[in-house]
Order: structure tokens, then C-alpha cells, then sequence
């Protein structure tokens, strides 16, 4: 691997951690409890400030039970593969690859036989824009619960404490993601439709 190919490579690794970080529903604090790396070293390395030491990828790894090509960006286009599964039977597929920037996910919640308690809801740097394919989703955003069906669309600063859970009883629940690590968001490149011309 060129030297150029290295650099991207650990440049593009804090959003990579930080997007396998979210997927399993931890926080910075979680993490650093379980291996013993400090919060301002993880959150430096997940915000690119600093370059990851392999002991550290190890630990990270390890951790978060994926393999070094993930977080490498060596693995296989995950368009081609089958999603990610959780213990809770969450799935999450990768629409992009974890290079740095936007990117995009499709999550599916299974179905539940009534909605759970307020879901724990957990806070970071970066952008979230989410759209509702089908189901029922709680929200829960800050103070507020927003339950969100086919079609809603809401977008938010991360850094706002949120959550999500299946909301409904009748079926499993699939959803967008589009997430930028550094607060980045889709922009807008038409006006909006309004009068006349949203009939």
C-alpha cells in the first residue's frame, strides 16, 4: 500500500469507528469503560484529530466484534453482502462505504409484541437526515417522541440525544439513514414546491 493509500486509510478510520460505534448502540463512555482508551483519545480518533495506533484498532476491534478489513475499508463492497445483524435481531445494511463524508444505511427493526420502554437515547458530533420506508418508528429526539410512519422524513444535529425503536405492533419497521460524521447534510439543490405546484 502506498504512503498515500495509508494516510486515506487512517484518515478515513475515525468514521469508520465511529459509524460501527452507533451501530452497536454504545456510547464514548461505554467504550472506554471496556477498554480501558481514554474518551478524549476516542473522540480525537473518531473526529480525525488524531491517527489510530494498531494496539488501539485492536482493542476497537475486538470490541466492537468486526474485523480489521472493515475498518479498513478493505472489506468487500457491502452493497454485495448480506447486512450486519445484532443480538436484537437489528439489521442494518451499508449503502456506502465508511469513508468519511455522508454516508448512508438502511435499518430494519424487527417486529415486536408491544413497542418497548423509552428507548436509551445517546448524543454525538455529526448530521442525521432519516426517512421512513415502511412501519412505525419512535423517535425519541431530545424531550420530544415523534412516532413517524411511511414516508416522514426528519433531520437532526447529533448532538441532540436521540433513539429509535419500533413503535407499532403489526411488523418490522425500515428506515434511511443518511449520516455526516462531520456535520455534514444533504443540500438542497431545487427550491421547494409550494402553492400550485405540490398539488
Amino acid at each position: 500500500m502506498a504512503g498515500d493509500d495509508v494516510a486515506r486509510t487512517l484518515s478515513a478510520m475515525g468514521p469508520r469507528l465511529r459509524a460501527v460505534r452507533e451501530r452497536r448502540g454504545v456510547t464514548l463512555t461505554d467504550v472506554c469503560c471496556a477498554t480501558g482508551i481514554s474518551p478524549s483519545t476516542l473522540s480525537r480518533i473518531e473526529t480525525g484529530r488524531r491517527k489510530p495506533t494498531l494496539e488501539v484498532v485492536l482493542q476497537l476491534a475486538k470490541e466492537y466484534g468486526v474485523g480489521l478489513d472493515e475498518l479498513a475499508g478493505t472489506a468487500p463492497d457491502p452493497r454485495s453482502t448480506a447486512p450486519y445483524s445484532f443480538g436484537d435481531d437489528k439489521a442494518v445494511l451499508p449503502l456506502t462505504r465508511y469513508v468519511g463524508g455522508l454516508h448512508a444505511h438502511k435499518h430494519v427493526l424487527p417486529a415486536v409484541a408491544q413497542p418497548p420502554g423509552r428507548p436509551r437515547q445517546v448524543s454525538h458530533e455529526g448530521y442525521e437526515w432519516l426517512c421512513v420506508l415502511y412501519g412505525r418508528l419512535w423517535l425519541a429526539l431530545g424531550g420530544q417522541d415523534l412516532v413517524l410512519t411511511a414516508g416522514d422524513v426528519v433531520e437532526f444535529d447529533t448532538r441532540t440525544p436521540h433513539a429509535v425503536a419500533n413503535a407499532g405492533s403489526d411488523g418490522p419497521v425500515e428506515y434511511l439513514i443518511m449520516f455526516g460524521p462531520q456535520g455534514e447534510r444533504p443540500r438542497q439543490r431545487t427550491p421547494p414546491v409550494t402553492g400550485r405546484e405540490a398539488r
